[in-house]
């Protein structure tokens, strides 16, 4: 995936395995502000040799089709966010699940919006996908405005979906349909 510019000096690109420590930084940073939104992490996702386990795995699964990740790297070099299509799956389903984040000093200046329209276009002219798929917590006015922004539509709320900052939280569940090509074989 080729890096592309964002609002304010932005650069959204896939990681390369020396960005744990710039992304080990931005969870330290971003830690209190990620909290309600994110899993419970132990102790160890916040340091340097934790970010490098973990995005060796998200290399590995990049390599393998299955998950996209990218970055979102501010004029200074730091990390302000991350994007992510996993779950890819071809075939007659031809659809990813997009999860996102941007850091608290980012919040409310379009990056997101621009970030996700971004991933939107890459899903559908170069990974050939038709559909992606989102939630957010049912409290999560900001993100939903995002993918509203983004044509994404509300398709039902799922009780009980995903085990966030420590109990199972129910959430809203969004699609964008990007085109109606036949799957690519």
């Amino acid at each position: 995936m080729k890096p592309t510019g964002l609002p304010g000096g932005v650069t959204l690109r896939t990681p390369l395995p020396g960005d744990a420590e710039a992304l080990c930084a931005a969870y330290v940073d971003n830690r209190e502000h990620l909290a309600p939104w994110e899993p419970r992490r132990a102790d160890g996702f916040f340091t340097v040799e934790g970010q490098a386990h973990r995005l060796a795995e998200r290399l590995l699964e990049y390599e393998a089709g299955r998950l996209v990740p990218w970055l979102l790297i501010a004029g200074d070099g730091r990390v302000v966010g991350t994007i992510t299509l996993s779950g890819i799956t071809r075939g007659p389903f031809c659809s990813a699940y997009l999860g996102y984040w941007t850091a608290v000093d980012q919040q409310g200046r379009g990056l997101a919006t621009a970030a996700v329209e971004a991933v939107c276009a890459a899903a559908a002219d170069e990974l050939g996908l038709h559909r992606i798929e989102a939630s957010t917590l049912v409290d999560n006015v900001r993100s939903r405005r995002v993918l509203e922004k983004c044509g994404f539509r509300p398709i039902g709320l799922a009780p009980r979906y995903l085990h966030i900052d420590g109990a199972w939280r129910d959430h809203r569940l969004f699609q964008r349909i990007l085109h109606n090509r036949p799957p690519t074989v």
